[in-house]
């Protein structure tokens, strides 16, 4: 969804600096983050025996898919910490033979096959769960009426050099490129394009009745500026009152201000049309919502599973199996995660509210190649891994 190089930020508060609330945010770490693995045993994974993890199957499947086609002596993950490709063949194979339909022979197939290993910020830093989710909006393949939002496709123009400057956000919506690019659609609420804009992909709900999904395609390489940063400025809206909804709906009500508002984010993304079932992430394969989750891929390798220990927008456990396909500007560190909640209003809903503490812990082939099973043994879990 986001792309392998994908946009300067997520989240409308990526670019804001109001004070975390309290043990909600991770505290700023004091030296370079480093990623530290220490091997424990299932029974030590909170909630383990709760969760259905037959749902994350499909994800594991497309992420076996990606890993089994690897040269098998090729790394997995940025320092091979995923050990090599060939360390996945036999975890893969026999999860083609895996009954869904029984729980028991599920979870038994993850402890046969995969250690876990507890995730920690090398220099203290506790983890941060944010969520996001795929935009969904109507519009039209021709102009008029109340479709008068362009999104436009990529410009043959485009600089591949990040030296060289492009049209900024307000040039580009004053027409600078009219004429100039084609436009794949048009919408019909500016501030729903914008938020398609960070978010990178969504569904167009067309007034003929067909739906389409479009993706990231290129941006004018602008710096982000989050919503929650200019409206904070502007004295719009108050610290401790920046979630997503909150911000849609100020802008929304005051159309008047809105455009000139959102034109302070320089930064303007380009579309193309998709053909993948569902939102594509920076693993190449399309997210499973509420099982996908956007990680660091200096740190996680992306396709591996990881189990989740945080809680929900309400203060509700969020303890499940889940698995690394994507990731994003603003997803920084060690231990940092941003779940992908699927499309439409009721994902936004949990998405624009989530921002909570956390950990996870990495699920890796008992057999590996690589750093990981060169681990040296620690005194009370077996095996630790310091990396980063």
């Amino acid at each position: 969804m986001r792309g392998p190089a994908i946009w300067a930020g997520l989240l409308f508060l990526a670019a804001c600096s109001t004070p975390p609330a309290p043990n909600k945010v991770a505290e700023t770490p004091r030296g370079p983050d480093s990623l530290i693995l220490t091997a424990i045993g299932y029974d030590r994974l909170p909630g383990w025996r709760s969760d259905s993890q037959a749902q994350v199957l499909p994800a594991l499947k497309r992420s076996c898919e990606r890993l089994t086609q690897l040269p098998p002596g090729q790394p997995v993950g940025s320092d091979g910490r995923g050990g090599l490709a060939a360390d996945w063949l036999a975890p893969c194979g026999a999860l083609r033979s895996v009954d869904p339909a029984n729980p028991q022979v599920v979870r038994g197939y993850f402890e046969t096959w995969f250690q876990p290993f507890l995730a920690t910020n090398g220099n203290g830093s506790d983890g941060l769960f944010t969520g996001y989710f795929e935009a969904e909006l109507k519009g039209s393949r021709h102009r008029g009426s109340r479709y008068q939002t362009p999104l436009y496709a990529r410009p043959a123009n485009l600089p591949t050099d990040s030296t060289q400057v492009y049209f900024s956000r307000a040039e580009i919506e004053a027409g600078a490129l009219k004429g100039k690019v084609s436009e794949l659609l048009w919408v019909d609420d500016p501030v729903d394009a914008h938020i398609l804009h960070i978010q990178g992909s969504g569904r167009i709900l067309l007034d003929d009745g067909s739906v389409v999904q479009v993706g990231y395609n290129g941006s004018n390489g602008r710096k982000f500026v989050g919503l929650g940063r200019i409206l904070l400025d502007h004295g719009k809206i108050f610290p401790g009152d920046t979630t997503m909804q909150t911000i849609r709906a100020w802008l929304k009500t005051h159309p008047a201000e809105a455009a000139g508002l959102m034109a302070e984010n320089p930064r303007y993304v380009f579309f193309r049309f998709l053909t993948a079932d569902g939102p594509v992430g920076a693993a190449g394969i399309p997210l499973t919502p509420g099982r996908s989750l956007a990680v660091d891929p200096r740190f996680v390798p992306l396709g591996v599973p990881l189990w989740l220990d945080s809680v929900d927008p309400d203060g509700r456990p969020l303890r499940r199996l889940m698995v690394a396909q994507d990731s994003g500007a603003a997803i920084k560190g060690p231990v940092r995660g941003d779940v992908f909640w699927g499309a439409g209003e009721a994902a936004f809903d949990i998405a624009g509210r989530m921002k909570s503490p956390g950990s996870y812990y990495l699920l890796l082939p008992r057999d590996r190649t690589g750093p990981v099973a060169l681990a040296t043994p620690s005194a009370e879990n077996g095996e630790s891994l310091r990396g980063g």
